[in-house]
């Protein structure tokens, strides 16, 4: 039942921040250059993250575990983004099974509001999946939704969750049914970001030159009166 109202959460989630993005996208008529992004955030972050794990396996009564988070992203665009991150947390049934785990993933990151303070975000990608001690390894795909908050600039608070599908139906021990095992993280966590001011200043330069290039055009095609 709460992986259940998990995965529902999670679709609700994605599914507005979707929908968002696509109707404040409508709303831009004439494009303009935006550095924002380059003031309150920046073009590379270091993040770190503490929440909970839980999985949908072969046996009942998952079990809600410690789960701790590092990593790096670089940011190509505003909007789009690298992340790399290292995982640990534990999958546990009660009474029945608990062992730790590691996970590295690589996710593709679409920052959906990137020169306000307050955005949502959306991601996905592959990643490595192992026990403790790499005993049980296994390849998985990941994708989830968060919500970040820049409080101070090149430092924002974030809460985020993931669903991540293993390729293996032997991460809880047991290896029973047709379908692998999943399992859910919710974190909350910060992002420490940094650079963007050489990319800042490139991006001001060629506007003010395409401007200027514009207003000689518009010049040489105005009629003589």
């Amino acid at each position: 039942m709460i992986v259940q109202q998990m995965q529902s959460i999670l679709l609700i989630v994605i599914f507005f921040l979707t929908t968002q993005y696509i109707f404040s996208q409508k709303e831009i008529d004439i494009p303009q250059l935006k550095t924002e992004f380059y003031d309150i955030r920046g073009t590379n972050a270091f993040d770190i993250a503490l929440g909970t794990s839980v999985i949908n396996g072969d046996l009942v009564d998952p079990q809600f575990e410690i789960y701790s988070h590092f990593g790096y992203k670089r940011h190509l665009t505003p909007h789009l983004a690298l992340d790399f991150g290292y995982h640990k947390f534990n999958i546990a049934y009660i009474d029945q099974y608990n062992e730790g785990f590691m996970s590295f993933d690589l996710n593709v990151e679409l920052l959906l509001m990137p020169h306000k303070r307050f955005s949502p975000y959306i991601f996905a990608g592959t990643g490595y999946n192992a026990s403790n001690y790499f005993e049980e390894t296994a390849s998985k795909f990941q994708g989830g939704a968060g919500l970040e908050y820049v409080v101070s600039n090149k430092v924002a608070l974030k809460l985020y969750t993931d669903y991540n599908y293993v390729a293996s139906d032997t991460l809880d021990g047991l290896e029973a049914g047709d379908a692998d095992d999943t399992y859910f993280r919710i974190a909350f966590g910060v992002n420490f970001y940094f650079g963007g001011v050489k990319v800042k200043a490139k991006r001001v330069t060629d506007h003010g030159t395409v401007i200027e290039t514009n207003s000689i055009t518009d010049d040489k095609n105005r009629p003589i009166l």
